[in-house]
């Protein structure tokens, strides 16, 4: 077993390692085309591709135009990017590789990348161009890298890296990780980032930095959780900041160039289910946040839920678009939302541009809490998923007679609804922890006004377990694990890990067998392959400290980490006199009644839906002879992109990616993909030539279909890879 600090070891001397001499392509003026120069396509994140070839008239004839196999059996989450004929990728054993993008022939490839930000990276280049650079974060570093040929850049901070847990008001040796799922943003010399920081209690805040892409200094900081004399600092108890975390930017960074406004999506304050140590609104958690790019000065915000009691983080990217608002063209920015709200608001003062109700919501019964009395609903805009499970709500489809009463007597005694604060008897909240619309599922027609969004109906069964802690020294003996802990670690590893490592814990093709740990692994060395992956696993950053302490205690390792709550918060500072704690609540993905993940279009000139249709089919529903269901989970980690041709390309959970007509949802085209795919697919056009390519190396689940015959991938079953499909060469130019 790997060890915590090899590891860690082994990314912090990354910057600096050597490999055998690789290919160098400083050459030549870059080939004519169109890039797709960062994550999500261009720093607006409208997943908007312009100029195209491909049409809804010849779609159809999409093909394999090439395929870059990943055989060494890991699971990657990476988002391609494609810059001047290059497309960077992560493949061979956690290796960055630049390939021809036009053949897919390997350029250089440079290895030691385990533990990168697992969306992908962000790419820089100088006026002059002789300057052209990768962004990656890795082991809660970044890094910068010379994009001709992967070499690090010794003088970007320190010998090529800047430790970001530095800078946060906490010690950085108390701060278990921080770098984001997300790769940021480019702006000018800046690169702007967000954070993951965990989801515990104590997790570190969720600050907004900017760093120099030359220097790597730091240019400003945004405090997420304000500080005394910042505003919002009222919004919260005194002196949270000093131990509450989160409010946190783990998705997509918008960013308005022409105006130098970025807009940054916000999480929950931690801990998510329970907030008695944070009573107040909790400014900045859960905002829609304006900010002066160049300096972090805020501009405006929007805080779509106060006190967020739920887990009901703002993660998909805002999307920026014209439109014609009471016969005047304005400047909006819309955000969607987990809870299945679209709020649209003017891009530069922040005025709703559709009205925002508060509206009484039921209040808390847990000790010590104090859930907000409101909360905003939107007026005039289509609630994008749904907001209740009721027994009109339950599947007959998978469940037996007996079963399907069983399901009936728990959902009349739980409760159910909309911003119900959880505690300790089983809730029912819909959407739940993965539900509505999540990272990767925005993308607009920017100049017409028509926002495109996922959604996913998955409800979450909460209950709060109560943890009495003691005031034990640091140096304390070992603590037993509680049987909640044991239980929510089984519910955590059928979630997380019993895809791959299978559901007896005997192992598979996907991953090694998992039943004999007893004692054997510790909570940091768990900790560190979780949260940075290690060999065929991938990282796993958004699983928090308690979720991770949970599976070691359901896989049977070492004793539990020491906590403490009187420890644990600094000086000065009331303690409440328990914690409360909940996992997902999500092993039911089939439970409520189909379709479980959607496409739709909104006009955001009108208000009006234009269209929603099933994203992807499940198989094992298939069988039953239901079709248009969707996908479990068929949204989260899946993405898509809009052309000006009038196509929306999606992937789904099935294993396809999916071309809908962009006026009506029809599908009009269908790729088979050698795997699932959980990064984004990206389009860019190269010698008048448009090519479309997705990253498939995930293990299919959820009912997705069984490999078939037909357009796709000719790799091997059971084997990804980048797949990049594009028109025969003799009519890559019709329209």
């Amino acid at each position: 077993m790997t060890s915590r600090g090899a590891l860690l070891l082994g990314l912090v001397g990354l910057a600096a390692c050597h490999a055998a001499p690789v290919s160098d392509i400083r050459a030549t003026a870059a080939p004519s085309g169109i890039d797709w120069p960062v994550f999500g396509g261009s720093a607006a994140q409208s997943r908007y591709f312009s100029y195209g070839a491909i049409n809804r008239d010849n779609v159809r004839r999409l093909q394999v135009a090439w395929e870059y196999p990943v055989t060494d059996g890991n699971i990657y989450q990476f988002s391609p990017v494609i810059v001047r004929g290059v497309m960077y990728v992560l493949a061979k054993n956690n290796s960055l590789v630049a390939l021809d993008a036009a053949t897919g022939r390997e350029l250089w490839s440079k290895p030691g990348f385990q533990g990168i930000s697992r969306r992908g990276l962000t790419y820089w280049r100088s006026a002059d161009g002789k300057d052209q650079r990768l962004l990656v974060t890795a082991g809660d570093r970044l890094l910068a890298l010379d994009a001709r040929n992967g070499e690090a850049i010794d003088s970007f901070g320190e010998h090529g890296k800047v430790d970001l847990r530095e800078n946060l008001g906490r010690d950085p040796a108390s701060v278990r990780r921080v770098q984001s799922s997300s790769p940021g943003a480019i702006f000018e010399d800046l690169i702007l980032l967000g954070s993951s920081p965990g989801e515990g209690y104590m997790s570190p805040p969720g600050d907004l930095r900017a760093y120099n892409v030359v220097t790597g200094r730091l240019a400003w900081v945004f405090h997420t959780i304000p500080r005394p004399g910042e505003y919002g600092y009222d919004t919260w108890p005194k002196d949270a900041w000093r131990y509450a975390g989160g409010a946190n930017d783990w998705g997509d960074i918008t960013i308005d160039a022409q105006r130098g406004i970025a807009y940054f999506p916000l999480g929950s304050p931690t801990y998510d289910y329970y907030g008695a140590d944070r009573i107040g609104a909790n400014l900045f958690g859960d905002c829609l946040l304006a900010l002066d790019a160049r300096t972090g000065k805020r501009l405006w915000h929007f805080q779509a839920v106060h006190h967020d009691l739920w887990d009901y983080d703002l993660t998909a990217a805002p999307q920026l678009l014209t439109v014609t608002h009471q016969g005047k063209k304005i400047a909006a920015v819309a955000q969607a939302t987990k809870q299945g709200f679209l709020f649209v608001f003017d891009r530069v003062t922040g005025e709703p541009l559709f009205p925002v109700e508060e509206r009484p919501v039921p209040p808390s019964t847990m000790p010590g809490e104090q859930a907000w009395p409101t909360q905003p609903f939107p007026v005039g805009l289509p609630v994008t998923a749904r907001q209740k499970f009721a027994a009109d709500d339950l599947t007959s489809v998978f469940l037996t007679p007996d079963e399907r009463r069983a399901w009936l007597a728990r959902i009349t005694a739980d409760r159910s609804g909309l911003f119900l604060p959880v505690n300790e008897t089983e809730t029912i909240t819909v959407p739940g922890g993965v539900g509505g619309t999540n990272w990767g599922n925005t993308a607009a027609d920017p100049a017409h006004g028509i926002l495109y969004v996922m959604n996913q109906d998955f409800p979450s069964f909460y209950r709060l377990e109560k943890e009495e802690r003691t005031h034990a020294p640091a140096n304390a003996g070992p603590q037993q694990f509680t049987r909640a802990q044991v239980n929510a670690g089984e519910s955590a590893y059928k979630l997380y890990c019993q895809v791959c490592h299978g559901g007896d814990r005997q192992g598979g093709n996907n991953g090694p067998a998992l039943v004999s740990l007893q004692g054997r692994i510790s909570y940091d060395e768990l900790h560190t392959i979780v949260t940075k992956g290690q060999n065929r696993m991938p990282a796993q950053p958004h699983l928090d400290d308690d979720t991770i302490t949970s599976l070691l205690a359901f896989l049977g390792g070492g004793s539990a980490p020491q906590f403490s709550v009187g420890a644990d918060y600094p000086p000065g500072v009331a303690a409440p006199p328990a914690q409360y704690r909940t996992d997902y609540g999500l092993g039911f993905p089939h439970i409520m009644k189909p379709p479980w993940s959607t496409i739709m279009a909104v006009d955001l000139n009108s208000g009006k839906l234009l269209w929603k249709v099933p994203l992807g089919q499940d198989e094992q529903a298939a069988k039953l002879g239901l079709t248009g269901t969707g996908v479990p989970r068929g949204t989260q980690r899946n993405g898509m992109f809009v052309t000006d041709t009038g196509l929306v390309f999606s992937t789904a959970k099935d294993g396809h990616v999916y071309a809908f007509d962009a006026r009506n949802g029809q599908v009009l085209w269908s790729g088979q993909l050698p795997m699932g795919t959980e990064g984004l697919p990206a389009m860019y056009m190269l010698g008048g030539r448009q090519y479309l390519v997705v990253d498939a190396t995930t293990p299919l689940t959820w009912g997705a279909k069984s490999r078939e015959s037909g357009i796709g991938s000719t790799l091997p079953a059971g084997q990804g890879g980048y797949v990049v499909f594009a028109l025969p060469a003799q009519t890559h130019l019709e329209h």
